[in-house]
């Protein structure tokens, strides 16, 4: 069965107005934090492939978004760069949920987001949930900062745990908020998280981030809390924290990150960058000189560390 331009596995589930969680790679999946949450959700509810695009092609650049050869059980696998939609059912809410592993389209973008659209809408999807990580200006030693927007009910069920502000942020964006803009046109709940991580902590997963998004999304849809197990994240924070102790310029600028956090963002319960912010050097926060200038190389550094358009050359999921 086709939908757009995704393929889907007969025979084709029927849904019961389900929530559908979707992450974009690679701009706002620092940390992998998107695509660790949805791979947790994925595995506890036990989630099937719903389908995948049928000609990637159309949209991707294989030479950008690199095919992969596997060794699957002791035989050669090839695999395409692809977006892949599965589905699950919470029997404990009873609540159908669609999981979208979103890629940054190269060409063809609206036909791509038109696509998604069509499959969301077929499905009468009740929300569509944004979920992702993004570097910011905040020290690993305080609480990581989620931003996003809510309904007002899920405000009250995460309250404390989710800053919410109106974005302001004016400059270069995916094109794949179309899929946002069409939902809300059509009156579709359109919801978003986005945590934000430590610009100078360059982790290709990062478990805080991803067990802080997992918090939040437990307390706004009644998954287990169990989910939220932030164990290995501490203990990448605390392996951060020993790495750094002796070197007195670093442990500096932490410091001073941590006294702005301390100061407006604690206060306040917002970063000053948005959550459609896709690029470190976006940040407007004022600090000292060393400090920015410290930011800035790590900046500088974070985008030379990846491939063209932010691909990480050792992800090999299929997805």
């Amino acid at each position: 069965m086709r939908v757009g331009d995704f393929e889907l596995i007969e025979p084709v589930p029927e849904f019961r107005n389900p929530i559908a969680f979707a992450m974009l790679r690679p701009w706002i999946d620092v940390g992998r934090v998107g695509t660790l949450t949805l791979t947790k959700l994925e595995r506890h509810l036990e989630a099937k492939e719903l389908g995948r695009l049928a000609e990637p092609g159309n949209f991707f650049d294989f030479t950008r978004y690199r095919p992969r050869m596997r060794m699957v059980n002791g035989k050669r696998v090839f695999t395409t760069p692809n977006s892949i939609v599965h589905h699950a059912h919470d029997d404990s809410t009873d609540t159908d949920y669609l999981f979208l592993h979103i890629r940054e389209p190269h060409s063809m973008g609206e036909r791509y987001c038109d696509s998604i659209s069509q499959l969301l809408t077929k499905f009468e999807v009740a929300e569509y949930c944004r979920i992702g990580g993004m570097y910011d200006s905040v020290p690993h030693t305080r609480p990581l900062l989620v931003t996003g927007s809510l309904t007002d009910e899920q405000a009250d069920k995460t309250e404390g745990l989710v800053s919410r502000r109106r974005s302001t942020y004016q400059g270069p964006t995916s094109i794949v908020n179309l899929v946002s803009e069409t939902m809300m046109e059509a009156e579709v709940s359109t919801t978003s998280l986005m945590a934000h991580l430590p610009q100078y902590v360059q982790l290709d997963e990062d478990h805080m981030g991803a067990a802080r998004i997992m918090e939040i999304l437990c307390a706004m849809y009644g998954l287990p809390r169990s989910l939220s197990d932030p164990t290995r994240g501490q203990q990448q924070y605390r392996d951060i924290s020993k790495a750094v102790e002796n070197n007195s310029e670093v442990s500096g600028l932490i410091s001073q990150l941590e006294a702005y956090y301390d100061r407006v963002l604690a206060e306040s319960g917002e970063s000053e960058d948005s959550e459609e912010s896709e690029t470190p050097e976006e940040s407007t926060s004022q600090f000292a000189p060393d400090v920015e200038r410290f930011l800035s190389e790590m900046g500088q550094r974070l985008d030379g560390d990846e491939d063209e358009d932010g691909e990480d050359p050792a992800d090999d999921e299929e997805g």
